[in-house]
């Protein structure tokens, strides 16, 4: 029998095992909730909940999503309910499920991190936290958390500090140096950690002669950054000891087993979702049908095979 599990959290206490490697990203699947009639969630590996504030967010102006030739450029802001929502509306459902449910958190400052894992400590139905570090520091004049190693390592270490739960963190492919930033983080308690979050671009309205979106800038994410995040995920899989979730334009089968013979352990299926709710069960399937065909019997086998 086919053994498609995965353990992302293999030095917690608690561990992160997943029955597969093929999980919701966050901010395309909302809290996985609205989705439950479209798709059986129960197959997926996990659910990485929508982004997460201290207090609720209204997000950008409108227009947030502008279509490119090669992906879609997006300026939601955050938009969310908040933790406290978050909790009393969303978990008591998650805790029915027997799909493991991630929550992504984002904060201003370095408390915030530390208040938003704090208060979801201890509360059934949420089975690990993604950090994303993509939020602008303001404290720091609005640069992103996880620009430097010293930032990125202080927001580690104090979602660390107060919660028992398997922490992932998600990392910024803005850098000038992505390998530089992963060791920091794994050096500083990350389980695991999130390759790639989206890649900053614009749009501009030529008839408007304005910035296609309300916030003017956005997040680049679908087949254009594909090979960078592929990229990334190989040269970080060479540098740390920790699960590497692989996470940028993964839209069939073809381009999950990059990633995972790149050195990913998981994937994450993002862009591909709001056009298709079905596209990551489609991506499972297709990794199960390719484990059969080339008579493979464990997951571990695939993982990291074009750097052997």
């Amino acid at each position: 029998m086919i053994d498609l599990s995965i353990q992302l959290a293999p030095a917690h206490p608690k561990g992160l095992l997943l029955a597969n490697p093929v999980m919701a990203a966050s901010g395309t699947f909302g809290y996985g909730i609205e989705y439950s009639e479209l798709v059986d969630i129960k197959r997926l590996g996990a659910i990485i909940c929508k982004g997460t504030t201290l207090k609720p967010r209204e997000g950008n102006p409108q227009p947030r999503l502008v279509e490119t030739a090669s992906g879609i450029l997006n300026s939601v802001g955050l938009e969310n309910i908040g933790v406290e929502a978050v909790i009393k509306e969303k978990a008591p459902v998650w805790a029915k499920w027997q799909v493991p449910v991630i929550v992504n958190i984002a904060g201003e400052t370095i408390s915030e991190y530390k208040e938003i894992a704090a208060r979801l400590e201890g509360i059934h139905g949420i089975s690990g936290i993604e950090v994303n570090i993509s939020c602008p520091n303001v404290a720091s004049g609005g640069v992103e958390f996880g620009i430097n190693p010293k930032s990125a390592v202080e927001v580690t270490k104090i979602v660390k500090s107060v919660s028992s739960l398997p922490v992932i963190v998600k990392l910024s492919p803005n850098v000038t140096d992505i390998g530089e930033i992963a060791l920091a983080v794994c050096e500083a308690g990350a389980d695991a950690i999130t390759l790639i979050n989206t890649v900053r671009g614009m749009a501009i309205d030529i008839n408007r002669c304005q910035p296609s979106l309300g916030n003017t800038v956005g997040g680049l994410s679908g087949p254009a950054i594909k090979p960078i995040a592929l990229y990334m995920v190989y040269k970080v899989a060479g540098i740390v000891s920790i699960p590497i979730i692989g996470c940028g334009s993964i839209n069939c089968v073809d381009d999950a087993l990059e990633f995972l013979m790149a050195g990913a352990s998981a994937v994450q299926v993002g862009t591909a979702s709001l056009t298709s709710p079905q596209a990551a069960l489609d991506v499972l399937d297709g990794i199960e049908q390719f484990m059969k065909k080339e008579n493979i019997q464990n997951l571990s086998t695939v993982i990291g095979k074009a750097r052997r």
